[in-house]
């Protein structure tokens, strides 16, 4: 610094000695001693200082660092063996791009004074940078420590991106390649709608501007003129680490890992990594690779989609063959429904011809028994005696034919509901209800719509004869999940 003074006094010929102070008017002087006030000497001393030394770069560690509710920083500069004041006013403060905070190495630019109020110079500082790339990176790992430790990068946040949004916001500069790349690629895979807030991407407004997008779009109700997005790409070309500074602050990875929408960080190239990489949903190594994580590829997605519908058309097929063999096999083990009728039929029959005969050897057993009874019995008590016997016979015989027409009107009840029974599972009662039997070319029943193409040639049985037809447009309505209930796979088999 003597150098440096030296030099200024060389090349200002109005600048006073090193050894001599400038004449300061109105000073008393004794004989020999010039006499002064504080003040008078205090000014000569910021005069004989600032006219010596111009605007000048100081390197120098940051240490005592004071933020007082002014708005005013106060520091010192620190180096092995020195120690210089230094101040940034508030008007100065809020426009550096580079936060202060104790430890770091500064190269701080301004212009040198005195404070009176306490006897010492100071550095008043205009701009501040950071020292090389080494003092950034030891900010970004102090930083990344600190937020990791609050649990803004645990996996636990992350979420899964929406395999086909419909309204994708970009975070990004309206004026880089940066977001022509993504509608680029989105037109190439899967055209979706768009949303840009357009916000600076470098330079001391970039940060707040970036933080407040994330916010506006999750401010977003999707009830007015513009929708709510499904997904969030923060984005932008690569550059150096103080190019990329305003990814690595926290205003900008607290609201990427507060938004309620997913986001993907494309920030730089692949080599180059950022606070907002580690808090967002998904990492892009580019740009133009966050909108390829963003969509899928439409013509890979109409492919999957016809070979999964083929393989369920084909394996419905194959589930209603074994469904429709296995109705068969259990077919042919059950009785016909007109066995069934007639063997009960039958047996109707042959218990009204038992119960005639048994009827009239019944009446010919008590004719019998009477008639010995008579002969042992005088005439009148005969008289009176067959008289009773033949009321009780009436009577008996009165029973007996009641309970015997009750019998064969229940056993007719009986063969009337066996009728029936073979009628409503009878195809044939179906039709004459005026359903059909559908069945394709090759005589398969078809029972959905599902499988069904236009130009389909379909056979139509009715009650009274067939009808050949070609399909035309096909309606299909959507498949309903199933209830739960017994397993499709049970081995209980069913008439119905």
């Amino acid at each position: 610094m003597a150098q440096a003074a030296d030099r200024a006094g060389a090349e200002s010929p109005e600048a006073s000695a090193p050894n001599e102070l400038p004449e300061i008017p109105g000073a008393r002087a004794n004989p020999g001693i010039p006499e002064y006030t504080v003040a008078e000497l205090s000014m000569a001393l910021k005069r004989t200082v600032e006219g010596v030394f111009g605007r000048l770069r100081v390197r120098g560690e940051i240490t005592n660092l004071k933020r007082p509710s002014s708005g005013h920083w106060y520091f010192d500069l620190k180096d092995t063996d020195s120690v210089i004041a230094a101040v940034c006013w508030r008007s100065t403060a809020i426009r550096l791009r580079a936060n202060l905070e104790d430890g770091l190495e500064m190269i701080v630019t301004g212009r040198l004074t005195t404070y009176p109020g306490r006897s010492q110079y100071q550095l008043v500082v205009d701009h501040a940078e950071l020292a090389g790339a080494g003092a950034l990176l030891k900010i970004l790992d102090a930083r990344r420590k600190k937020l990791a430790a609050e649990g803004l990068f645990d996996r636990t946040r992350k979420r899964k991106l929406p395999v086909l949004p419909l309204v994708i916001g970009v975070v990004t500069s309206p004026t880089g390649a940066v977001f022509r790349d993504i509608l680029h690629r989105l037109r190439d895979r899967f055209p979706r709608r768009v949303l840009l807030w357009p916000v600076s991407v470098q330079g001391a407004n970039a940060a707040p501007e970036i933080a407040a997008a994330i916010h506006g779009f999750n401010r977003l109700d999707g009830e007015g003129a513009v929708p709510r997005p499904d997904l969030l790409i923060v984005a932008r070309g690569g550059g150096s680490v103080e190019d990329l500074w305003a990814f690595n602050e926290e205003i900008v990875v607290r609201a990427i890992a507060a938004s309620g929408i997913p986001v993907i960080s494309a920030v730089g190239h692949e080599t180059d990594t950022t606070l907002a990489d580690f808090a967002a949903d998904v990492c892009a190594p580019t740009p133009t690779a966050a909108a390829e994580l963003a969509v899928p590829v439409r013509a890979e997605l109409i492919t999957g989609v016809r070979n999964l519908s083929a393989r369920l058309f084909g394996a419905t097929t194959r589930l209603l063959d074994r469904r429709r063999e296995r109705l068969a096999g259990l077919a042919r083990g059950l009785r016909s429904p007109r066995e069934v009728l007639d063997n009960a039929t039958q047996r109707v029959d042959h218990a009204g011809m038992r119960l005639g005969r048994a009827q009239g050897a019944l009446l010919a057993t008590y004719g019998q028994r009477l008639t010995g009874a008579a002969r042992a019995l005088a005439p009148r008590t005969l008289r009176r005696a067959l008289d009773d016997a033949t009321r009780r016979l009436a009577r008996g015989d009165a029973a007996l034919r009641r309970e015997a027409t009750r019998r064969l009107k229940e056993h007719e009840r009986r063969l009337t509901a066996l009728g029936t029974l073979l009628e409503s599972v009878s195809h044939k009662s179906v039709l004459q209800r005026g359903y059909a039997v559908i069945r394709d070319a090759e005589q398969r029943l078809v029972t959905t719509a599902h499988g069904l193409f236009p130009g389909m040639p379909l056979d139509i049985k009715l009650k009274d004869g067939h009808i050949d037809v070609v399909t035309g447009t096909v309606r299909t309505a959507p498949v309903r999940p199933k209830k739960r209930g017994r397993d499709d796979g049970s081995d209980q088999g069913s008439l119905l």
